[in-house]
């Protein structure tokens, strides 16, 4: 089976070809195009739609090209439903509708947040893991129960994606930050006292980003790194909290910010306490990607046929301990 996954949730809008034999996948292409906001400012949700608008045909295309597939030879079509910026949404979710309507294809309305999941299990082999999502939309940590992913700690205000953006932005970089703080924090090694706000298996990371922004002007080097080590810190905590209680044996991490070696380091000598399995997302499909709005679909096509035009939808905000997962 051959499927394709429009990605438009934020800043990225791509096109995956994924095909599927039995339980295992094969990414056929994965194009993107990445909405780069000016130095210091975040994602417009307007210019990131126009963004996506724009670059939408060119990433069908060379999609299409690399994985040496005609549109009618498609399966299915899989869209990310939500959540995410509403105007980006749209964009994908037109293209996905425009596609099935006309080529008469099944179409499936996938949560981004589930993506990241089961294409983080596909490509790492983890099979029953207790997962740490992080990125610019989600801080979550969860474990599979009765068909439903359950949250065993999450962000109580931004997530960790945000405050790495939120405050790259305030010292000059473009979003995404990430990878800029992680550069500029291994040139430091001296830290500042940050405050430190777990609550209960929650994080909380507001204070944190106004105390690190607070302290920008003595060394943006030792602000970065003071920053990753503390923010790290909380959520290695409530990670081996939730190990200790769920009893998992893997741990997972996806999301944009699992690119992160720093905190990789942190969470494997979490696992290495708890004698557990370390797996992470290859940072290449570690971010936002059409391949993991592709294999969700492809996944949820083994106990339905699609739904209707009509009960297709996009939602900003679509929690992923509501959806239903019974394939």
């Amino acid at each position: 089976m051959i499927g394709l996954g429009i990605e438009s949730t934020a800043h990225t809008f791509s096109c995956a070809i994924l095909e599927k034999n039995g339980n295992k996948g094969k990414i056929l292409s994965d194009v993107r195009k990445i909405y780069r906001p000016p130095d210091g400012e975040g994602i417009h949700p307007r210019e990131a739609s126009r963004h996506h608008l724009e670059f939408s045909p060119k990433v069908l295309s060379q999609c299409l090209q690399e994985a040496k597939i005609k549109i009618n030879e498609l399966d299915i079509i899989s869209y990310s439903a939500g959540p995410g910026l509403g105007p980006c949404l749209r964009v994908g979710a037109v293209v996905a509708r425009s596609l099935a309507s006309f080529y008469n294809i099944p179409i499936y309305p996938v949560n981004h947040a589930l993506g990241h999941i089961e294409l983080g299990k596909l490509l790492t082999g983890a099979k029953n893991p207790l997962v740490l999502l992080v990125s610019g939309g989600h801080t979550m940590i969860l474990a599979f129960l009765n068909k439903q992913w359950r949250v065993f700690g999450e962000t109580l205000d931004i997530t960790l994606g945000q405050i790495l953006d939120q405050f790259g932005r305030s010292i000059g970089f473009a979003s995404p930050c990430g990878k800029n703080i992680e550069d500029l924090a291994l040139s430091s090694s001296n830290y500042i006292l940050l405050p430190y706000s777990v609550k209960g298996n929650d994080v909380s990371f507001s204070g944190l980003l106004s105390a690190t922004k607070a302290i920008v002007s003595k060394s943006k080097a030792d602000a970065c790194f003071s920053l990753q080590e503390t923010a790290f810190a909380m959520i290695s905590e409530v990670v081996e909290r939730a190990l200790a209680f769920t009893g998992k044996k893997e741990l997972l991490i996806v999301g944009g910010v699992a690119a992160n070696k720093r905190l990789s380091e942190m969470l494997q000598k979490v696992c290495k306490r708890h004698t557990c399995k370390f797996f992470i997302a290859p940072a290449k499909y570690a971010g936002d990607c059409g391949s993991q709005i592709c294999w969700t679909g492809l996944l949820e096509s083994k106990v339905k046929q699609g739904v209707s035009l009509k009960d297709t939808f996009v939602t900003q905000s679509w929690r992923l301990d509501s959806v239903i997962v019974n394939y």
